[in-house]
Formats: C-alpha cells, structure tokens, sequence
C-alpha cells in the first residue's frame, strides 16, 4: 500500500501508531514507544518520500482505583529524548506527536447526579440517580475494564459527613450495567442530594451512549 501511495498524486502525511492506553508501568511505555519509532522507521522505507509525522499514541495512564501508583514520566521523558534524537537521523523533517488526553484532563472533571430515589433489597442500600451509564460509561465499568472497580465516588452535598454505609450507586436504565458505584462508603443521602464521580475529565461525554432511551443529555459546564 505504501509503495502505491509512492506513485499516487495524493498529500502523505505520515503515520499514526497506537499501542494502548491507562499504562501505569513506564518501562512498558518507554518499550511501546522504542518499537513504535522502530516500525515507523521500517514503513518510512517503502514509501520512499518524508514522513511530516510521526503519531506515536498515548498510553499515559492516571490512578483511578486504590492501589494505583502515579505514572513515574522520568524515564519516558528521557526515552523520548533518544526517540526524537533517532527520528530527526533517520526520518529528517518527521514532527514526533504524542496523545496526552487523558493524562491531562482525566482529573480536572467532575460528574455529578442527583438522587431521585432510595431503595433497600436484600439488606443492600441503592441510591437511584438521575444519571449513570449513559453519561459515564467509563465509570459504570463497561468501557475497558476487564475486573469492575469504582471510580473515587463521593456525596457532593455532605462533603464533610463521615461514612456511615456501602450503598450502591446506580442510574435510572433498564439495565444492571447501569451501575456508578458499587458498595462505596457514603454519608447518609437522601433524595435530591448530590453524588459525584471524581477523575471523570476524560471518556465521559462523548464515549457514552448519550441517548439511551431517550433519557436526556447532561449539562457540560465549565468551571
């Protein structure tokens, strides 16, 4: 494909490589992004004309879930170093990219709903809210998540209370998907109090199915 590209009038613009994404573990990202200009290199060959750029992806990951370590970007800022020293040799002119998405505005957002309902089944408590999947389908565990864990799930109208009961946060679909929060430790909530997901900056609003059943969209504001 590369070599018929060669012989086309058509505007090459480079490659776009992507390995993954949420990596906590520096060494697989700085292995990753070595492989990736190794590739990059190889494909630049067979399409015998400058590479402009050189997306290597992101895969820069946030702790989300207790026991997460923050990214250690020490030895990936210095393995980008010899990255971009390589690519300037061997693809002159090449602009090397890298996707921080998520790594930059994962924390910087915050979802809330409303409870609209309190329900008790079998001894557990379940706080019924205006929101859910619809609107975070990374929170809710079906965006990625092999083993489900909660996001930092706190009560937005007691900040201050002290955790008196696991209760589980859930939407208003026809769904068991439909989960924000399972089992978190909250204040006691009562309907028309507030919940928020925390580090939810990044794949919320437009990675979830929206108009499922018509339910409405949430605002989007900017604090």
């Amino acid at each position: 494909m590369l070599r018929t590209i060669a012989m086309l009038d058509v505007e090459f613009r480079g490659f776009h490589i992507y390995t993954g994404s949420q990596n906590l573990r520096a060494d697989a990202i700085c292995d990753a992004q070595s492989k990736t200009l190794e590739l990059a290199i190889r494909l630049s060959r067979d399409i015998d004309r400058p590479t402009p750029v050189l997306n290597i992806g992101g895969g820069f990951g946030v702790p989300y879930f207790p026991g997460d370590a923050p990214l250690d970007l020490v030895p990936i800022i210095e393995n980008l170093h010899a990255i971009c020293a390589r690519a300037a040799s061997e693809m002159p002119g090449v602009q090397v990219v890298i996707e921080l998405g998520r790594y930059l505005v994962a924390h910087c957002g915050v979802y809330v709903a409303r409870v609209v309902d309190r329900k008790v089944s079998r001894g557990q408590v379940f706080l019924v809210t205006d929101g859910g999947m619809h609107h975070h389908l990374a929170a809710s565990g079906n965006f990625g998540q092999v083993i489900r864990k909660n996001y930092p799930v706190i009560a937005g109208t007691h900040m201050e209370g002290t955790p008196t009961e696991a209760v589980s946060v859930v939407g208003p679909l026809c769904t068991p998907l439909d989960l924000l929060g399972d089992k978190v430790s909250l204040p006691l909530l009562a309907v028309g109090d507030l919940v928020c997901v925390l580090m939810s900056g990044a794949y919320g609003y437009t990675s979830s199915p929206l108009q499922f059943l018509s339910h409405p969209a949430p605002a989007q504001v900017l604090v």
